[in-house]
């Protein structure tokens, strides 16, 4: 059994708690995402999904489905679409079925606080499937393939 072992980067919400942020890779360009072990899905921002989706014909079109996931930051409108290859570290998840939200006012809270934006949230589903480990003193994630 191999794994993977991602850095990660711990934020400081203004002394009012942590968050820990992972690079993911989606759509070919590189980005944070908030690892969430609370959430029962990952989840991206619907933003992005719809521009990289319109760009792209070959993307499969995204349906409206309003009870399809829950996070930490929201339970509103949602998207889901089929993104050809998400990354996180050296894991290729390919045809990935992502869920998309509207993340603004997460980001704008973030902006305010001084923090990177996040194009999404890791959850639940890619932590059990790949027995996520989160190392705190070390500030890494690993997974098993």
């Amino acid at each position: 059994m191999s794994s993977i072992t991602i850095p990660l980067k711990l934020i400081n919400l203004q002394d009012d708690g942590f968050h820990l942020l992972v690079e993911i890779v989606i759509f070919k360009q590189s980005h944070l995402a908030v690892l969430d072990t609370g959430a029962s899905r990952s989840v991206f921002d619907k933003t992005l999904l719809e521009q990289h989706l319109t760009e792209n014909p070959s993307a499969e079109e995204p349906s409206t489905d309003e009870s399809y996931a829950t996070t930490l930051f929201s339970t509103s409108n949602t998207l889901t679409a089929t993104v050809p290859v998400l990354k996180l570290g050296s894991l290729k998840l390919k045809k990935y079925a992502a869920v998309g939200l509207d993340l603004q006012s997460v980001n704008e809270t973030y902006q305010q606080l001084g923090h990177p934006v996040i194009a999404g949230i890791i959850g639940g589903d890619i932590l059990v499937q790949y027995r996520g480990v989160i190392n705190y003193k070390k500030l890494t994630l690993k997974l098993y393939k």
